[in-house]
């Protein structure tokens, strides 16, 4: 697995990677869930592996180390104790983060003997544990909503000779008792970055979390320091891939009617235009896009070409090339996404191309973002977390 990491970019040499070789997986998750059921069946189908039963090691084995994400809890269950077998309907409710995504934000994090750390949003430990691995577990805070999930890694944390304080409560929160922290980890996406949060870093210190619209198509990461004089300095990054949303915060996808939409209808309007589509590569754009636009937005990254929906009101748009500099663009509904689009990437070129932007925290609570011009600019929105089972 860690062969595969450094083969990958996400890993490089150093105590990150040292961790990672000394953890055995196995025994921060002793059981895991495989997906019996294809995918759309309902209800959806699933197996409890455990390590316990020796028919089940050699396939616990395979998903602990495959580097995918590993599913630990499914409908809020209690995890220490629980028997072996099949479940059906509900959903996970807890998981391990792909494991490309998690080294190369734990290599962001600059982990270091002696840090403080908190890691919010407890999981399957394994941020936990290696922070203890690295930076020493009497220094480490990990915090879950989840009182099952705090149980669980109090428990298996202990077996690895791991001994972080683990509390149980909401992790935007924080733990202002053990602040101030050198390193925040969040392990889940928030539509903002929580100010108690970034007022819990100690100074030279650094926080990373994914922040999202209710789309889920063009994550940022926001990176938060605050310098040695105190003062905060952020920016938010236009990312790939991201955690999943967390506790409470509304989430948007395309149906599988709209998708097939998307592919096949011939649509309401077709223009040729000459005019290439964005690249996949210019994050900052996109990331300008889905927040300009209302987060209403939602790419099918599996179509061949340009496809992107909006589920609230059922307008699409596709983009096809039809020759060398040609393009065939079709769009569908209420909604001119095409010319929405456009209109954003001409504000982007304006503004200087930036793949990345200043995060400021004002004095009334909002948080601004804005191209280093100025040209590009937005608020993020407030986040009142409604009462939903976690999922961090």
């Amino acid at each position: 697995m860690v062969e595969r990491l450094e083969a990958d970019g996400a890993l490089g040499p150093g105590p990150v990677r040292d961790a990672l070789l000394a953890l055995p997986r196995e025994v921060l998750m002793p059981q895991a869930y495989v997906r019996r059921s294809p995918a759309g069946e309902i209800p959806p189908r699933w197996d409890l592996l455990d390590w316990a039963a020796p028919t089940d090691r050699p396939e616990l084995v395979k998903l602990l180390y495959s580097g995918g994400s590993v599913p630990v809890q499914h409908n809020g269950e209690r995890i220490v104790g629980r028997a072996r077998g099949s479940r059906s309907g509900a959903s996970i409710t807890s998981m391990s983060t792909v494991m490309n995504l998690t080294a190369s934000l734990l290599e962001e994090l600059d982990l270091r003997p002696g840090q403080r750390m908190l890691d919010v949003g407890t999981g399957a430990s394994v941020t936990a544990a290696v922070a203890c691995l690295v930076c020493g577990d009497s220094g480490v805070v990990t915090v879950d909503r989840d009182q099952h999930v705090t149980d669980a890694a109090t428990v298996r944390l202990d077996a690895l000779g791991l001994r972080p304080s683990v509390t149980c409560g909401p992790g935007e929160a924080g733990c202002a008792a053990r602040a101030p922290f050198d390193r925040i980890f969040v392990s889940y996406a928030l539509p903002n970055v929580p100010i108690v949060l970034a007022e819990q870093l100690a100074a030279s210190g650094r926080l990373l979390a994914h922040v999202t619209t209710a789309s889920p198509s063009w994550p940022a990461l926001a990176v938060v320091e605050r310098n040695p004089g105190g003062r905060l300095r952020a920016e938010l990054r236009g990312v790939e891939f991201a955690h999943r949303a967390g506790h409470g915060m509304e989430r948007i996808h395309l149906t599988e009617e709209l998708r097939v939409q998307m592919a096949t209808a011939r649509g309401d309007r077709t223009q040729r235009s000459r005019i290439a589509p964005p690249s996949d590569c210019d994050r900052g754009l996109w990331l300008a896009v889905d927040h300009l636009l209302g987060g209403t937005l939602v790419r099918d990254f599996t179509a061949e070409h340009l496809a992107i929906g909006t589920p609230g009101c059922g307008s699409w748009l596709r983009v096809e090339q039809a020759g060398a500099r040609c393009w065939n663009v079709t769009t569908s509904g209420p909604r001119d996404l095409w010319t929405e689009i456009q209109n954003v990437l001409d504000r982007w070129r304006a503004a200087g191309c930036p793949d990345r932007y200043p995060l400021s925290f004002n004095i009334d609570g909002t948080q601004q973002v804005a191209s280093p011009c100025g040209r590009l600019s937005w608020l993020l929105p407030a986040f009142s977390p409604v009462d939903k089972k976690a999922r961090s």
